[in-house]
């Protein structure tokens, strides 16, 4: 309760981290050009996410927000147009595009990256509750539940596609200071081209954090085709505590619906 009374009070803290730091931009790596997707959380939209936008736009890519309103879950609305969004942004620049997914928007873009693999580069979640198991899990279950009469999909927990392993390269961003989902359900089930990093960041803060940002950059930055493991330089080392093992993962149909 304490961390989720407090995350926006730590947010705006932290968006004043992000501006103290930008005489430091210099240092992120550089960008190749490539198309960039940033889908939003729930109850969010593309202003969400400007500020991030903005930071990979100056450092040479193509960021894009989705262009679809707030987001209120999977909608019809939604799910074609995440998918004609992406199809859309594959073809102008002739290039695989990396998804950036914050919250439920980390559920849409890893499900679009196992439907179109052949037109995603990579996903990275921030905050991205896709091993949730029971709605206590998340703080926002009860605003998701007010819209579900409008939802096209319906899913169990845990979320049926998470029992395969991602096709494209995949990082999860997780804090366990995170207020409003358990972060144990970020951890994604590590593999050759998928991890975790964790950062000290509040749920609401994860776009513009810091730390968070430098794994961003960090991640897309990797030449086209290659993967390597994140490993921060010496000096970051203490804003990015070692991540944790993955839980068990039960299998089956079970739990409830979402």
């Amino acid at each position: 309760m304490a961390l989720y009374l407090t995350d926006i009070p730590r947010a705006v803290i932290e968006f004043g981290q992000m501006i103290a730091t930008m005489p430091l931009r210099g240092t992120l790596p550089s960008g190749d050009g490539h198309p960039v997707l940033v889908l939003p959380g729930l109850l969010a939209g593309d202003g969400s996410t400007v500020p991030l936008r903005r930071l990979l736009d100056s450092l040479g890519y193509c960021a894009h927000g989705w262009g679809l309103g707030l987001n209120i879950g999977p909608t019809h609305k939604v799910v074609s147009g995440i998918s004609d969004r992406l199809a859309e942004l594959h073809a102008r620049y002739d290039a695989p595009v990396s998804l950036i997914g914050w919250s439920l928007g980390g559920i849409f873009a890893r499900t679009l990256a196992r439907r179109h693999p052949s037109a995603v580069r990579q996903v990275i979640t921030l905050g991205s509750p896709f091993r949730i198991g029971h709605e206590g899990q998340s703080r926002a279950a009860a605003t998701f539940r007010w819209f579900t009469h409008l939802h096209a999909e319906r899913h169990a927990f845990p979320l049926e596609s998470e029992a395969e392993p991602m096709p494209v390269p995949a990082t999860s961003i997780y804090s366990r200071y995170d207020g409003m989902v358990a972060w144990q359900t970020c951890i994604d089930a590590t593999s050759a081209r998928a991890e975790n990093i964790a950062v000290l960041s509040s749920h609401v803060g994860y776009g513009h954090h810091p730390a968070a940002l430098w794994a961003i950059t960090d991640r897309l930055a990797q030449p086209r085709g290659t993967w390597t493991p994140f490993r921060p330089p010496a000096l970051l080392r203490p804003l990015f505590p070692r991540p944790d093992d993955p839980p068990y993962v039960p299998s089956g149909p079970h739990l409830r619906s979402a």
